[in-house]
C-alpha cells in the first residue's frame, strides 16, 4: 500500500510518502491559484504519477481565504426584517471597557443581503411565504451582483427545511448553494447564518480544486481532514467547506499529540507557524474540541479543534496604515511572490 500525506499552505506545500517500510519527504512552493497544480506536481517528483494511492490531504486554503477576506462574491439570503444579522452579531465587544474602539468591516456588504420571505414560527408554522415576487427579487440581485455563491439562512430552518429548498430549487444550476438547515441545523440563527455564509464564500475555492484534484488522480482514494481531526472522502468536503476551516492546522495538532504519547508526554503546548497564518492550542491528552471556536474574527460554530489561528505567518506583509501605524498581515506574500 502506498501512503501519501499531503498539506496545502499558503506558501508551502508537503508531502510525506510512507511505501514499503520506508519514509520519504517532499517540499515544494504552493499554487494558490490552483492548489491541485503543486500537489500533481510533487506527486510527479516523487514518481507516484499513475500509481493507485490512498492520499490524506490537509489543507489551509479555507483557512487563508477567510483570514486574507479572498472569498467569492456572496448574496446572503434572510427573512424580512434581519438582513443586519450578520453585522449585528451578539453585540459582544473584543474589548469591554474601551470606549473608542475602532471600526470592524461588516462581514457582507449591506447591498449583498437580501430580504425574503419563507419565515418560520418557532414552533415550525409558515409566517411568510417565499412567492414569485420574491423570485424576482433574487433573479435580478444575481443578475446584477453576478455571485458565485448564495448563502439562505431563514430563521428556523432547523425545524423544516423545505423553504430553504425552495428558495434553491430556483437558483441557477451553476452557482454554489449554501442552506443552513445543511450546514448547521441548530438553533441560533447569528451562529448558523456565519457558518452558513462562510460556507458559501469560500467553498467554490474548495470544491473547485478538489474536483480537479480527483480528476488528476483517477483511481486514487483522497480523504480531507476536517476541522474536527477526523477525514471526510474528498467527495464529501467541497460541499462542507466551513468544515475545513482547520483542516490543515487540525492535522498537526493531531499529530503533536500522536508523538506526545510516544515519548510519554501528555501535556502539551503547539505552535504551527506557516507562511499566511498561526496556530496555537492547548494539549492534555486528546484534542479538545469545541463548537465556539473562531477564524480570525468570525465565530465558528462546526465542531473544530480548539484552536487559535491568526493571520500572522512567516510571510506576513508589513505595511503602514493610515495614521503611519506599523501593521503586520493578514495579508501574506504567499507562494506568489513568496517568502523572502
Amino acid at each position: 500500500m502506498i501512503l501519501l500525506g499531503v498539506d496545502t499552505g499558503g506558501t508551502f506545500t508537503d508531502f510525506v510518502l510512507w511505501r514499503d517500510g520506508r519514509l520519504r519527504v517532499h517540499k515544494l512552493l504552493s499554487t494558490p491559484h490552483a492548489p491541485e497544480q503543486a500537489i500533481l506536481q510533487g506527486i510527479k517528483d516523487l514518481g507516484l504519477a499513475g500509481e493507485d494511492l490512498r492520499m490524506v490531504h490537509g489543507s489551509t486554503v479555507a483557512t487563508n481565504a477567510v483570514l486574507e477576506g479572498k472569498g467569492v462574491t456572496t448574496l446572503f439570503i434572510t427573512n424580512r426584517g434581519f438582513a443586519d444579522m450578520l453585522r449585528i452579531g451578539r453585540q459582544n465587544r473584543p474589548e469591554l471597557y474601551n470606549l473608542q474602539p475602532g471600526p470592524r468591516m461588516d462581514p457582507v456588504a449591506e447591498e449583498l443581503c437580501l430580504e425574503m420571505g419563507g419565515r418560520l414560527s418557532a414552533t415550525g408554522e409558515l409566517l411568510d411565504v417565499f412567492d414569485a415576487a420574491d423570485r424576482e427579487k433574487l433573479a435580478a440581485a444575481i443578475a446584477e451582483h453576478r455571485p458565485r455563491s448564495l448563502a439562505v439562512n431563514l430563521l428556523f430552518s432547523w425545524l423544516d427545511d423545505g423553504p430553504e429548498k425552495s428558495v434553491a430549487a430556483c437558483l441557477p444550476g451553476e452557482l454554489f448553494v449554501s442552506l443552513s438547515s445543511s450546514v448547521l441545523p441548530e438553533i441560533r440563527e447569528y451562529e448558523r447564518g456565519m457558518a452558513t455564509w462562510l460556507n458559501a464564500w469560500v467553498g467554490p475555492l474548495v470544491q473547485g480544486y478538489l474536483h480537479r484534484l480527483q480528476a488528476g488522480l483517477p483511481g486514487s482514494r483522497v480523504a480531507v481532514m476536517q476541522s474536527s481531526g477526523d477525514t471526510v472522502v474528498a467527495d464529501r468536503a467541497g460541499d462542507q467547506a466551513v468544515r475545513m476551516l482547520l483542516s490543515g492546522p487540525a492535522g498537526g495538532l493531531v499529530a503533536a499529540g500522536f508523538l506526545g504519547r510516544r515519548v510519554g508526554c501528555r501535556r502539551l503546548l503547539s505552535f504551527d507557524m506557516g507562511g499566511t497564518s498561526t496556530d496555537v492550542a492547548l494539549l492534555d491528552g486528546e484534542p479538545r474540541l469545541t463548537t465556539e471556536g473562531h477564524i480570525g474574527p468570525y465565530p465558528v460554530a462546526v465542531p473544530m479543534v480548539d484552536m487559535h489561528t491568526i493571520g500572522a505567518g512567516g510571510g506576513s506583509i508589513a505595511w503602514l496604515d493610515e495614521g503611519g501605524m506599523l501593521q503586520v498581515g493578514p495579508e501574506s506574500a504567499g507562494a506568489d511572490p513568496g517568502p523572502a
